[in-house]
């Protein structure tokens, strides 16, 4: 049997390869470089193709399909949430994502996501906080120091200037293991007992817990006046973090509202309640932050466009880097009309 051709093979980078790469590139100048990558997108916003995930949602979790395409490249994301699973030693989040050429329909790069999204949810955060927290913010609160909360500080300090990060989790043994991860990476670290010791002289208060359900990590009387709220962990309908009257007192800013008014922390609000979006932001068609006293909420769910420039990303890294491996993935018949002919074939091989 003749060998495959090359458009046979797809680039494959498994776990270990994205691990090295990070180490590659370097971890800080990653967060940067993707941060970078998905404002660029965000300038270009108008072009995406543009839906709410497909979500299949249970009684413990859900799994969503995350498609976008430019016109030129599509991409989506295969993605998980299933809280119980840290329960069974296993991970809340896992993903896998397929990037491929518009023209062919060919897959251009098949890799792990689940590291990737931990990435490209920090440099997103990150990258929205450059647009709309007060000027020289200097301490972040970090309530809920799971899988998340080093990758957002480390991106906060490469990307906005973070120079303390205060943490916080109803599990101290988490605390404990973010504390010890970020022991000797330029940042000073207190574990705090309380969330509202956590948030003591915080100008940006990012939330990131796992349960499924409605729950109030930050009330209305904790968050003063002119602090920014990078809100992550309400990310689908039934799942929010903040007190409604928080939500009331901010800006508040969005990636794609029909997402997010399912998804996100606006979900307690009228499905007319006045949001921004964030691309408009960036292209000037909006107004950010209005004042120092004002508060700023980004209401993060995730969107795919974020993990397009991710994938494009990686894939514009592995000609150089040359972490990844060829997959047979694709069938290549000598002539295209003879599918059955090939497989025939394979029997006498």
């Amino acid at each position: 049997m003749l060998k495959p051709s090359q458009t046979a093979y797809v680039p494959f980078v498994s776990v270990e390869n994205m691990m090295r790469l990070v180490h590659h590139i370097g971890l800080e100048p990653m967060l940067k470089d993707l941060a970078d990558e998905i404002e660029a997108d965000f300038i270009r916003w108008p072009l995406f193709d543009k839906t709410p995930r497909v979500a299949s949602h249970s009684d413990v979790g859900v799994i969503e399909l995350m498609p976008t395409s430019d016109g030129e490249t599509y991409g989506f994301k295969y993605v998980n949430g299933h809280p119980s699973n840290m329960k069974k030693g296993l991970q809340t989040v896992t993903a896998f994502g397929l990037l491929a050429d518009v023209a062919t329909g060919y897959p251009l790069m098949l890799t792990e996501m689940t590291i990737l999204t931990a990435l490209r949810t920090a440099a997103t955060s990150a990258m929205a906080a450059k647009w709309l927290a007060p000027e020289g913010s200097k301490v972040m609160a970090m309530i809920g120091n799971g899988a998340q909360a080093e990758f957002q500080a480390l991106a906060f300090k490469a990307i906005c200037g973070i120079e303390e990060v205060r943490l916080y989790d109803i599990d101290p043994a988490a605390t404990e293991k973010c504390a010890r991860n970020l022991q000797g990476l330029g940042l000073t670290v207190v574990p705090c007992k309380t969330s509202q010791d956590a948030i003591l002289g915080a100008q940006i208060i990012t939330t990131c817990t796992a349960d499924k359900q409605y729950a109030t990590i930050l009330t209305d009387n904790m968050v003063g006046s002119g602090v920014h709220i990078n809100a992550v962990g309400g990310d689908c309908p039934g799942k929010t973090e903040l007190h409604k009257d928080i939500l009331l007192r901010s800006g508040i800013f969005v990636e794609y509202p029909p997402q997010t008014r399912i998804e996100g922390e606006i979900q307690q609000l009228d499905a007319d309640y006045p949001v921004t979006e964030l691309w408009q932001v960036i292209t000037g068609q909006a107004e950010g932050r209005k004042d120092a006293r004002q508060i700023t909420l980004f209401d993060s769910v995730g969107f795919a466009v974020e993990d397009f420039s991710a994938l494009r990303y990686v894939h514009s890294q592995l000609k150089q880097a040359g972490l990844f491996q060829d997959l047979d993935m694709i069938a290549d018949p000598d002539d295209p009309r003879d599918l059955f002919g090939m497989v025939q074939r394979a029997k006498t091989a």
